[in-house]
């Protein structure tokens, strides 16, 4: 028996993709979920280069990772795709699976690093250029972000099955987009002029508006169901720590809306709107932050009770990297823009432990990927209700 259960490993270690028969398989069990690498990876670059001391080095190594972060993102596009396209009927389960849609939001948050990207590396590198192609893809990532935002909630609401005791931080992931979107929105607004510079700032508020609220009241009732039934299963055990993605970029986006808010609206008339939108990035960026600082400690702690059992990976381990990252600018941005040292010094602390997270991550998932252990559709498991396209058009009677 041990001699077997030796040659089993062996196999396993020594032959990638040792889950599926063709690599094709890697296509038709590609998931959104992926996007979430695009996400972390996106989001550190980012954190490095605002790092406090403004290092040289460090906007070297995060233009570095932005530019692969490209890559990623178009490997995704590509792979998720051509899931579509030559598997659409293994493709469609995803709307009646209970999580995998979820992760759709993925998508628009990791296209919004790349569009932030051309803000703070492309410019030196393509000039204007780089702000043209970044209000493009910002559009295109509103359109995304929205989409999300009505379509993963609506089929929750009529095609899925869910339960207060089934729900975890997940149900996050198709309402922050839109409020990752809007402070992109923030950076992207002070390249631009005029007029358009104002009103985009302010759909820019729409957009927040659409997210926040809805996310703090997810909050509430994932409070609920902690209490009630206590911690999720090992294999969500990161999703504690998404809690902090609406909070980090709901205090980033106020602070980044409200910033250039008196110059940008003022060209528009507006200007006594632009002062208590300044004003309310701040104070709000504030509040947003200390709410966030409540999750954070909680996330740790719970991990540290995961930890104890065993915390097996998978990619819900990426959930550990964005919504620090987001939580570690608005952390930053506060120390910039109120001039309070502690910011500064929680903001670099946090780089650091956002960039052994995201290097730990890296590895586990090259690992796995690599043996093919984390190419699994969960919406493709046995069991699975096919939904078709017809199911998505007609609302149940």
């Amino acid at each position: 028996m041990e001699l077997q259960r030796t040659s089993i490993v062996t196999l396993r270690i020594s032959k990638p993709f040792t889950h599926h028969n063709h690599p094709s398989e890697i296509v038709r069990q590609f998931t959104p979920n992926w996007f979430t690498i695009t996400m972390g990876t996106g989001v550190l670059a980012l954190a490095l280069n605002q790092f406090p001391g403004n290092i040289a080095l460090l906007h070297h190594v995060g233009a570095g990772l932005w530019m692969a972060n490209i890559v990623l993102f178009s490997l995704c596009t590509l792979l998720y795709a051509a899931r579509w396209v030559f598997f659409t009927r293994d493709a469609l389960p995803i709307f009646g699976h209970p999580v995998m849609p979820m992760f759709l939001g993925a998508i628009p948050m990791g296209l919004a690093t790349i569009v932030n990207g051309f803000l703070a590396f492309g410019i030196s590198r393509f000039g204007p250029a780089a702000v043209e192609i970044a209000l493009v893809l910002w559009w295109l990532d509103a359109a995304l972000a929205i989409a999300t935002g009505l379509l993963v909630p609506f089929l929750m609401f009529v095609r899925q099955s869910h339960s207060i005791e089934s729900m975890t931080g997940v149900w996050l992931l198709p309402i922050v987009p839109a409020e990752v979107t809007a402070a992109s929105g923030g950076l992207l607004a002070v390249h631009l002029a005029g007029v358009g510079a104002a009103h985009l700032l302010l759909f820019c508020y729409v957009l927040w508006a659409v997210s926040v609220p809805l996310a703090l009241g997810v909050l509430v009732v994932l409070f609920l169901r902690l209490v009630l039934h206590k911690l999720p299963p090992r294999d969500m055990a990161v999703s504690s720590w998404l809690a902090l993605g609406p909070l980090g970029t709901g205090a980033l986006g106020l602070q980044l809306l409200g910033h250039d808010a008196p110059a940008l609206l003022g060209a528009a008339g507006l200007g006594d709107i632009g002062q208590v939108a300044h004003g309310v990035g701040i104070i709000g960026g504030l509040v947003l932050w200390g709410y966030g600082a409540w999750w954070l400690v909680m996330a740790a702690a719970t991990t540290l009770v995961y930890l104890r059992e065993g915390l097996p990976f998978n990619m819900g381990w990426w959930g550990f990297t964005f919504p620090l990252g987001v939580y570690t600018l608005a952390t930053l941005n506060l120390g910039v823009q109120t001039g309070i040292g502690v910011f500064m010094v929680l903001g670099g602390a946090f780089v650091v432990a956002l960039a052994g997270l995201w290097a730990l991550v890296t590895v586990r998932t090259i690992t796995n990927g690599y043996h093919g252990r984390i190419f699994t559709a969960p919406c493709l498991a046995v069991g699975q209700t096919p939904l078709m396209v017809s199911d998505l058009i007609t609302l149940p009677s």
